[in-house]
């Protein structure tokens, strides 16, 4: 299809192991990616609830201190730890899709949506970006801004995940440079906004890249930013831990329109499970990590934004 210029939705799964392609036409898959949508939307009135049920802190403890283990003996620097909470909500999926604010959102055949602040990679003209996302903070705190961007931890993660994901565009692309560091953008979450930390890295392909598109995709999963490094130690720890399946969670989706391409990593991930909703989150841990703040921030993280 990228060879043909043909117009595709992609929908892939963290291990990536599921694929789903197919034409901007189907009618049980709607999306908004930075503007480019399939969707007429119809705002809803009623004002979402939303109640969690989490993982325990035991539970939870029991993961971190693992990782934390893992850590101390050098088996990796940064692992992002996600856990899964059960929420009740007064309002469907589609609803949830049709009103949530985020520049990247995607309803999946009532199994599954995203509302996700958090670009993949875009092409364009040749030119590859990839946006990696680490670091937040309320942003009604005093000088948040300010601790944000001075907070050792934050910096940290933010660094190891700038150096993976500079070493995995130089896979696919040439003159990978980092453009702009540690920028912050302001994003709203539920009944609160957040400062979040981003860098953008880019590189050059070659004139016809849409003939290897999956060629350049499939290196660079999963992510990141929503997996850790090294990676590849990083993930079959993942797997030990965080004992449950991510499925599309952190996965990515993204439209190639016949000559760019743009894309999102699935975090903010509500899923259907047996007519319940699940709600997946998580956060980066490194040595410096503190167990009660980051299972507050997992937490935090679940939310419905309006």
């Amino acid at each position: 299809m990228g060879s043909k210029k043909i117009p595709f939705l992609f929908v892939i799964d963290f291990e990536v192991e599921k694929f789903y392609i197919t034409p901007f036409v189907q009618s049980d898959i709607l999306f908004s990616i930075d503007g480019f949508t399939n969707v007429n939307y119809s705002h809803q009135n009623q004002q979402p609830t939303i109640k969690k049920i989490p993982v325990s802190l035991d539970r939870y403890r029991l993961a971190f201190e693992r990782v934390i283990q893992e850590i101390r003996i050098g088996n990796t620097y940064m692992l992002n730890l996600t856990f899964p909470t059960l929420i009740q909500s007064n309002i469907s999926l589609l609803e949830i899709f049709l009103n949530s604010k985020a520049l990247f959102k995607l309803y999946f055949q009532d199994k599954f949506i995203t509302f996700s602040p958090e670009r993949f990679v875009k092409i364009e003209n040749n030119m590859i970006k990839t946006y990696p996302m680490k670091g937040t903070i309320d942003a009604s705190i005093p000088n948040a801004k300010e601790r944000l961007l001075t907070n050792e931890k934050e910096h940290a993660e933010h660094n190891m995940v700038v150096d993976l994901l500079r070493n995995d565009l130089s896979i696919v692309a040439k003159k990978v440079m980092v453009n702009k560091f540690r920028y912050v953008n302001q994003i709203t979450a539920g009944p609160k906004n957040l400062l979040q930390v981003s860098s953008e890295i880019s590189g050059i392909l070659e004139p016809n890249w849409q003939q290897r598109v999956g060629d350049i995709l499939l290196p660079l999963l999963p992510a990141g930013s929503i997996s850790g490094t090294p990676k590849k130690k990083t993930l079959e720890i993942i797997k030990t831990v965080e004992n449950y399946q991510r499925g599309f969670f952190t996965g990515i989706f993204g439209y190639f329109d016949g000559n760019k391409l743009d894309s999102a990593v699935m975090i903010r991930f509500i899923e259907k499970v047996d007519q319940q909703l699940i709600y997946k989150s998580g956060g980066g841990i490194t040595i410096d990590s503190d167990l009660k703040t980051e299972y507050k921030e997992m937490l935090d993280k679940v939310y419905i934004s309006f």
